[in-house]
């Protein structure tokens, strides 16, 4: 064939592939909002639980949104369509033996790709996600912070029905558990005023613990839990003012009217008001390390997830690509084995300039499947090699009458 022949042949082989992506993209259309959901579950799931939305910013993105998930849906699907065609393209110049090797080629080829697709899925993203969108120091405060306010309001019920020695007892251990909080990373931007995010909380933690009381003392301690209301609203009219330590120091006085309300039990009492400000101090840091929060659009998470999903199964086809240029001459296995600490470097530099993260899980997590893949490829450079050499020898042996 000449080279025009050759373009010719070129020219189909693309109209081809490009009307099966226009045909399952069209039927992957009607399908594109689940679909969607589904690739966006790994960012969701990164977020945090009141937070775990997508916005758009324009009147036509969430349409454009479902137009691309439908196109590389198609070209997904269209896998097998692609390689056959690649592979009808380059069986002309391979020997008849080897044109045997169609199917497996497209079947394997099919494969690779999704393994590619689902190992990408199942297995970066949802570590990338993580990373990009929660801190560590954060993340285990959160995880603090929420089991210690469970564990506050269960000391409260327990103050409600009047096991105050119960409560005391639960309030005492986290405590403990909260201490383990810290004090954040020294140094960090705070924005958010610590102390008033503090004292609001404080605030909010002698109510809880003034209602529990006046059902927990019964009719006798409500004179004593007047008064302890009464210095509540003292510290809400300083808090409100920004008088911050007058604020702190009623509601010290709130605390310590209660306690004397039970004398017997006062120890108990004082544990549950430091565990409520060990609580309120839990929630400031927290306000002061979070400042930040995620608002990530539609559009670019998903052309971040498509490029990703798309990459890994490319890369999962390094080696049946390999295997087709060493079948056509193009590549030799003597010329990869020279070449392959070069090949590593430029697979690591692949592999940090597509991982979006800086953290070495994710960078390894793309380099090496990246590196097995070529050495997969070299592998299968080699068998190939060795065995079209012992047919040739078969063959000069032999040969055909």
């Amino acid at each position: 064939m000449s080279l025009a022949e050759h373009l010719t042949e070129l020219r189909q082989r693309l109209l081809k592939c490009t009307l099966a992506v226009l045909l399952l993209g069209t039927v992957s259309l009607l399908f594109a909002k689940p679909i969607f959901g589904l690739l966006m579950r790994p960012v969701l799931d990164a977020l945090p639980p009141e937070g775990r939305a997508l916005i758009y910013t324009s009147g036509i993105e969430e349409l454009n949104v479902l137009m691309k998930v439908g196109v590389y849906c198609g070209i997904c699907l269209t896998t097998p369509v692609i390689l056959w065609q690649i592979w009808g393209f380059v069986s002309p110049g391979l020997y008849p033996e080897e044109r045997r090797f169609a199917s497996p080629f497209v079947v394997l080829g099919s494969m690779a790709f999704f393994i590619g697709a689902m190992f990408c899925y199942f297995a970066v993203l949802p570590s990338m996600f993580k990373f990009l969108l929660n801190e560590e120091e954060t993340a285990a405060l959160e995880s603090r912070l929420e089991t210690g306010r469970l564990r506050t309001e269960d000391t409260l019920r327990f103050l409600r029905v009047g096991e105050v020695e119960r409560a005391g007892q639960l309030a005492k251990s986290t405590s403990e558990a909260l201490e383990a909080s810290g004090e954040g990373q020294p140094g960090a931007p705070r924005p958010v005023p610590a102390e008033s995010v503090e004292l609001a909380g404080r605030l909010e933690g002698l109510g809880r613990l003034l209602d529990a009381a006046a059902d927990g003392f019964g009719t006798q301690g409500r004179a004593v839990v007047g008064q302890a209301v009464e210095q509540r609203v003292a510290a809400v009219e300083a808090f409100g003012r920004r008088d911050f330590k007058a604020a702190s120091e009623s509601m010290d006085q709130a605390a310590s009217l209660l306690a004397g309300g039970a004398p017997t039990r006062a120890e108990e009492l004082a544990g549950l008001w430091r565990l409520q400000k060990e609580l309120a101090a839990a929630q400031a840091e927290h306000a002061a390390l979070k400042w930040t929060r995620p608002m990530l659009t539609m559009n670019e998470q998903l052309s971040l997830v498509l490029v990703l999903i798309l990459a890994f199964g490319v890369i999962f086809e390094l080696p049946l690509v390999m295997a087709l240029l060493g079948v056509v001459g193009v590549v030799k296995s003597r010329w990869l084995f020279k070449y392959q600490r070069h090949a590593f470097v430029v697979c690591l530099i692949a592999a940090a300039i597509i991982t979006p993260t800086g953290d070495v899980v994710n960078l390894s997590l793309m380099a090496g499947p990246m590196l097995l893949c070529y050495e997969l490829g070299v592998l299968a450079v080699w068998l190939l090699e060795r065995r079209r050499a012992r047919a040739e020898a078969a063959a000069s042996i032999n040969p055909a009458p």
